[in-house]
């Protein structure tokens, strides 16, 4: 759980974009656009019809020709974030869900807060998505949308980011334990997802939720593992050498999942929040 302390340093920080925004609402991104903001962008020579208080008088004495300035103008840029709300998030003694939540929660307020407009999906249920801008004042619809959502059965995240709604250049943030069978297996669901993201001129980002028993395996003995996704079952002894063919395949997944994205992040359920926002998600800020 996020406290508000947390929020008071995301305050100071936004979401690394790599592009500037092309969109036509006002906010804090510089725009690929030319405006009349407070920061200088270049001269062009004069044009009928152009302000004339632009003009700079400097440049005329000079050269003897009209030059106007032009100014970087601010746009607000469009963070998406898609969530995945299969069954396999909702595991763990710390709780990959809560874990999910919270890590919306941070990307929600980093891009509210800088004024740019942010949309969260649920990946089963592309079309009920939320669309919030206008700053941090829509928040509380932010919280109030990631509280109602369930965690069961399984999601396609292709076909899901297929139904983004995508208006330019941006930025896409997965959140995902990505302990899909296709993603572990020759299956290249995970590169498409990727390759359509820049298709659309999305920067990816990857947020992979884990719980810490996870991470690092600490059982021994004979068990009953049950897909919670698909709810076959599996017996299994864990000693030694099945511990370390489960590390050799988390390893290459990690390898994989960090492939094209612009930004990857093994987030651990059990970590202390504050740790996880100084620490482990400073690749994604503008620092």
């Amino acid at each position: 759980m996020l406290d508000a302390a947390i929020y008071d340093m995301l305050s100071r920080l936004q979401i690394a974009q790599g592009h500037k925004s092309s969109l036509n609402m006002s906010g804090n991104r510089k725009s690929v656009q030319k405006g009349v903001s407070a920061e200088f962008s270049d001269f062009r020579e004069y044009m009928p019809g152009d302000d004339l208080r632009r003009i700079d008088w400097n440049v005329y004495a000079r050269l003897d020709k009209l030059y106007i300035r032009e100014y970087m103008e601010e746009k607000e840029s469009v963070i998406s974030v898609l969530i995945d709300t299969s069954a396999s998030m909702d595991y763990g003694e710390s709780g990959k869900a809560e874990l999910a939540r919270d890590l919306a929660s941070i990307v929600g307020w980093l891009a509210l807060n800088n004024m740019d407009r942010l949309i969260l999906y649920d990946m089963k249920h592309m079309g009920r998505g939320l669309s919030v801008s206008g700053g941090k004042k829509g928040f509380y619809k932010v919280r109030r949308w990631l509280d109602s959502l369930e965690f069961s059965g399984e999601v396609d995240m292709l076909a899901a980011a297929r139904q983004m709604q995508v208006r330019g250049p941006g930025v896409t943030v997965l959140i995902s334990d990505f302990l899909h069978e296709e993603l572990l297996g020759e299956s290249e669901s995970y590169e498409k997802l990727i390759r359509y993201l820049d298709y659309c001129r999305q920067r990816a980002v990857v947020l992979q939720t884990l719980a810490s028993e996870e991470i690092k395996v600490t059982l021994s003995g004979a068990y009953n593992f049950i897909d919670s996704e698909r709810e076959s079952r599996l017996r299994l002894t864990v000693d030694a050498k099945a511990v370390a063919s489960y590390e050799r395949q988390l390893a290459a997944l990690t390898r994989r999942l960090k492939k094209g994205c612009r930004a990857y992040v093994c987030c651990d359920a059990g970590k202390d929040r504050r740790q996880l926002v100084l620490d482990d998600l400073r690749v994604i800020y503008d620092i």
